[in-house]
């Protein structure tokens, strides 16, 4: 049987960083909060939930990708793993564009 890679799971929750509402985004899996960029680490496909770690994943970098628009990439701070994240239209823009200069951090 073959498995798939992305499972879309578009559920709201509350940031455990700053502690805000986070909406689901009605079209595509929700995996980080648009205000302060932090995501949390259950997955290990897209939308799986299937990863036990559970820490706090912190923003380190944005680019940008002429297809993709921004991509946030995140550090466990718990485990150390890193991964990239396509960035939503509901994300803080300012900070987004903040990031891709990683010497006004």
């Amino acid at each position: 049987m073959e498995s798939r890679l992305f499972v879309k799971n578009d559920s709201g929750f509350v940031c455990e960083n700053c502690g805000r509402a986070v909406p689901p985004l009605s079209y595509s899996s929700r995996n980080h909060c648009p205000y302060c960029l932090c995501s949390k680490h259950v997955d290990i496909n897209p939308g799986d939930r299937q990863c036990g770690c559970g820490g706090i994943m912190k923003p380190i970098a944005v680019t940008t990708s002429a297809k993709k628009g921004f991509i946030i990439t995140h550090r466990c701070q718990k485990c150390g793993a890193v991964k990239n994240n396509r960035a939503q239209a509901d994300d803080d823009t300012d900070l987004l564009i903040k990031m891709t200069n990683p010497y006004n951090i």
